[in-house]
């Protein structure tokens, strides 16, 4: 018996008739976001770039964002994740969640502590 799989994303606000209509409509979402984060990549808006959330550029945090979403994506329905086990989903999403959370943390902590080591000069090159 075959296992059917839901062919709508964004829980069903957009829905195909088929698995290759989802799959282009998933690969079109994707390639919105990639191509919004080239975009500003590129122009780099100064209300962006001039404002700080966290101890972060505004714009920063905007890629990390976008960049999460798409790998929620690429998760959810290239890898149907949206057809197994709850307890499943919950396991590999909540300690993806959590991994990247940390890792965000600790480049925060040692860019701070590099950068105020640069600030202060307490680290002198002889190149």
């Amino acid at each position: 018996m075959a296992h059917e799989h839901k062919l709508e994303i964004f829980r069903g606000l957009w829905k195909f008739k088929s698995n290759i209509s989802k799959i282009w409509g998933v690969f079109a979402f994707l390639c919105a976001v990639t191509a919004v984060e080239v975009v500003l990549g590129i122009v780099k808006p100064e209300s962006l770039t001039d404002s700080h959330f966290l101890a972060m550029k505004t714009l920063n945090w905007i890629f990390i964002i976008l960049t999460l979403v798409k790998a929620y994506y690429i998760t959810w329905d290239f890898m149907h994740m949206r057809d197994e086990w709850k307890s499943l989903r919950r396991s590999v999403v909540w300690t993806a969640v959590f991994l990247i959370c940390y890792l965000i943390l600790i480049l925060l902590i040692e860019g701070d502590y590099i950068f105020d080591v640069y600030k202060m000069n307490y680290i002198k090159f002889d190149f």
